[in-house]
């Protein structure tokens, strides 16, 4: 039996582990203020609220039910519009924005935002105008307009930050000992060993949904094992279930990559980073994956296992049964079109890549028809460790007057000081998407680039290169001509971004 926390109610249930939240409570608890939109994760009309035990804490995120397979509410507190609305028929203090601000008008789209923004007020992390603005990146509406929306956002995230106020009904304070009680039973689905795995569905779901609800998987999403981000030293090891979201609130890679908030915010949306898993990115093997692209300009390296086990990788570790491993580069993974280099049956536990050594910069570009909650036409990502030379005309920051724009920093981070600073490759690793059948590493123009000094002719050269590895095509997103040009100019931003000059 699959055992969760629906709102204030426990639920023991033998539906299908595959079918999803949406439907489950909709169809099965007759739960209707959850609304079925697009069925892609794209709109988010199912917004609900998913609570996990983290660290004995219940920590909120937002998700798609939509595309929630059932199997991934096991021992979770899943919470619907129901489960937030005051018994005496009030309004939250959520609700009661939205119709301050005239937020709503036919109010299809009204329960996805206000499931989205009250994860934001019980989230305790952030409470600026910004994260709250960015908490609903994920809710398109059709008709009200989205800046009577962003205001009472705005006022939520300043009600937050002053006040004391209860955005959730008081059963909450029961979920943790409920939530522990569940950890400590078997509540998960019994599901039979099978070759198709399933991590967060964000795109196995919008591919092939009716298949996917009826369908016999093995589900990874919650599996302890898989859920880790640890500084091993000379590497990063990152669990294969690891999401978007995990990577944004992660310490150690906060501490490599100053601007990881901003690169990763154009990764689709909250809920979808709240769901996507780095494995389930890099196995749907999209040439436009943006997380693929990502790491591949890590030159990660990835851990393939073939699991003899039914259930997930610790059942397995528990029950002694010993796992096959085998390790690649990431870049080796993909043959053609949709095509990988692992057997059916194996499935990447684990993701590293070294860490940075040295003047290390990391850029990531991406340009879709809107800025955000899309998929790329062209997105690419650069990995650069460089060394830096006073030239003979250098100027010491302490003697310059700032700020610079246009000028090179000679320290590090790339800020500051003049452009007599001379800036030489010493590595290298450049990643493309939506250039080739495959998420592709660049390997002639990487190689090119140690070495080399950053100058404009060595950005002109690169690209030469660069255009002679890829192959894109003519489709929905543009011309192979158009996507060309796009290439060449986000790689020229590349260099804008990391050095502040052409």
């Amino acid at each position: 039996m699959l055992k969760f926390i629906l709102n204030d109610t426990d639920i023991s249930t033998d539906q299908l582990a595959g079918s999803t939240v949406l439907d489950f409570v909709r169809y099965h608890k007759d739960l209707k203020g959850t609304k079925i939109g697009c069925r892609e994760g794209d709109c988010g009309a199912c917004t609900v609220l998913v609570g996990e035990l983290i660290d004995d804490e219940v920590r909120y995120r937002t998700m798609t039910s939509c595309l929630m397979p059932l199997a991934n509410a096991a021992g979770k507190h899943i919470v619907t519009i129901e489960g937030i609305n005051p018994a005496n028929r009030e309004l939250t203090p959520v609700q009661q924005a939205m119709v301050d601000e005239s937020g709503t008008q036919c109010g299809f789209c009204t329960v996805g935002f206000v499931m989205s923004l009250t994860g934001f007020c019980v989230d305790g992390s952030a409470n600026s105008a910004e994260m709250a603005i960015s908490a609903i990146d994920g809710n398109i509406c059709r008709c009200t307009g989205y800046k009577s929306i962003e205001r009472a956002a705005v006022r939520l995230s300043e009600q937050v930050a002053v006040s004391s106020e209860q955005y959730v009904p008081e059963y909450f304070a029961t979920i943790q000992d409920r939530l522990r009680q569940l950890r400590g039973s078997d509540c998960s689905p019994l599901t039979a060993y099978s070759s198709l795995f399933v991590g967060g569905g964000t795109d196995l779901y919008v591919q092939r949904h009716d298949a996917m609800s009826e369908s016999e998987a093995t589900h990874l999403f919650y599996d302890d094992e898989l859920r880790t981000i640890r500084d091993a030293g000379e590497y990063v090891e990152i669990g294969a279930s690891v999401t978007v979201t995990d990577l944004l609130e992660s310490p150690v890679m906060n501490a490599i990559f100053p601007d990881l908030y901003k690169h990763l915010k154009l990764v689709s949306s909250t809920p979808i980073r709240n769901m996507a898993t780095l494995a389930g990115n890099f196995v749907n093997a999209s040439p436009i994956g943006d997380m693929t692209v990502w790491f591949l300009a890590l030159d990660a390296e990835i851990t393939l296992s073939t699991p003899p086990y039914e259930g997930g990788v610790a059942a397995a570790s528990a029950d002694g049964v010993v796992l096959s491993f085998r390790d690649m580069k990431l870049r080796d993974l993909y043959l053609g079109y949709k095509q990988l280099a692992k057997q059916p049956d194996e499935i990447i536990t684990s993701i590293r890549f070294r860490k940075p050594a040295g003047d290390h910069r990391f850029n990531f570009e991406k340009v879709c028809k809107r800025t955000y909650l899309d998929i790329a036409s062209v997105n690419t990502a650069i990995s650069l460790t460089i060394r830096s030379t006073p030239g003979e005309d250098w100027i010491p920051p302490a003697l310059s007057s700032p700020p610079y724009e246009g000028g090179v920093d000679a320290a590090p981070g790339g800020r500051g000081g003049s452009l007599a600073v001379e800036h030489t490759i010493i590595a290298a690793h450049v990643a493309a998407g939506g250039v080739a059948p495959i998420p592709l590493y660049l390997r002639q123009t990487s190689e090119f680039l140690a070495g080399k000094t950053v100058n404009a002719e060595t950005i002109a050269a690169a690209n030469e290169i660069m255009q002679s590895e890829i192959s894109p095509i003519s489709d929905v997103r543009g011309t192979d001509q158009y996507k060309r040009l796009l290439l060449r100019q986000l790689f020229r931003a590349h260099f804008v971004e990391i050095f502040h000059q052409l």
